[in-house]
């Protein structure tokens, strides 16, 4: 197991247990809103992640009620201290959030989202980038951008009309419209919605079941998925045959033959 404890901020904390790194955002008293540090601390926690061989899955998920209502916009701007300069977002953004979202996505490693309450701005796009999302039958999930008056950011304009298709993607970046936890399932955001007191447990389940799964082709599988839209057909082909070639030369892949041939379930190592 990893000793060295995984990167912490007063607004986020990670723990790594049986394979599986939860990642809870901590500042309830602002639905988990995101700041500056909390940002910087995700990032080194993902990047951690992809170079742990302990960690098998990753968990992601709010303290309290919500699960994450976007960046704390509020907190940054307020005091009396001299203001950002023209052109700080844009300089801000690529180390930052437009930093986080690409790690999740390229990570080789499953996602969990459980959602309560609130996710909205980038808590939305933190919860695009999982592979499974559970969520609270009452979960609102928000794009609020157009009604601050701001362009989308975080990536919501790439990862939300992958998942529900351009049309939709308007009505949440243009319209703003609101999703229930309910209609995030039928909109193929959610895996499954739950009453709220049922979301974090089965959000642990789900972890625990795909860290017990083949590590390496769970990661690969992920990643020929997520970089899919890049390449046509013959180039995935190829890509195919590279990672069932790395597949193949896994522990797992030797102990999921072994297991056919012995009819019985496969007790994987992640290795």
């Amino acid at each position: 197991m990893s000793t060295a404890p995984f990167p912490q901020d007063d607004h986020l904390h990670a723990e790594l247990d049986s394979g599986v790194l939860t990642v809870t955002m901590t500042n309830p008293k602002r639905r988990n809103s995101l700041n500056d540090d909390a940002v910087a601390s995700f990032i080194s926690v993902v990047q951690r992640a992809q170079n742990d061989e302990d960690v098998r899955a990753l968990l992601i998920v709010g303290d309290g009620g919500d699960f994450c209502s976007g960046f704390d916009i509020i907190g940054r701007n307020s005091g009396d201290g001299p203001k950002p300069r023209v052109g700080a977002i844009q300089r801000r953004l690529p180390s930052q959030a437009h930093r986080l979202i690409p790690l999740l996505v390229e990570l080789q490693v499953p996602i969990i989202a459980a959602v309560r309450g609130y996710a909205a701005g980038i808590g939305l796009q933190l919860l695009l980038t999982a592979d499974f999302v559970v969520t609270a039958e009452d979960a609102i999930l928000w794009e609020p951008f157009a009604q601050r008056g701001m362009a989308p950011d975080s990536g919501a304009t790439w990862l939300l009309p992958r998942v529900v298709g351009p049309r939709r993607a308007k009505e949440m970046l243009m319209l703003g419209k609101r999703l229930s936890g309910a209609e995030a399932v039928e909109w193929g955001i959610a895996y499954e919605s739950l009453p709220g007191d049922e979301v974090l447990e089965r959000g642990r389940q789900l972890a625990a079941a795909v860290a017990a799964g083949p590590t390496v082709t769970l990661g690969i599988t992920r990643w020929l998925l997520n970089t899919s839209p890049e390449r046509d057909l013959k180039e995935q082909l190829a890509q195919e045959g590279f990672a069932m070639e790395i597949a193949s030369r896994s522990q797992d892949f030797r102990e999921g033959l072994k297991a056919f041939m012995e009819k019985r379930d496969p007790e994987f190592g992640g290795r």
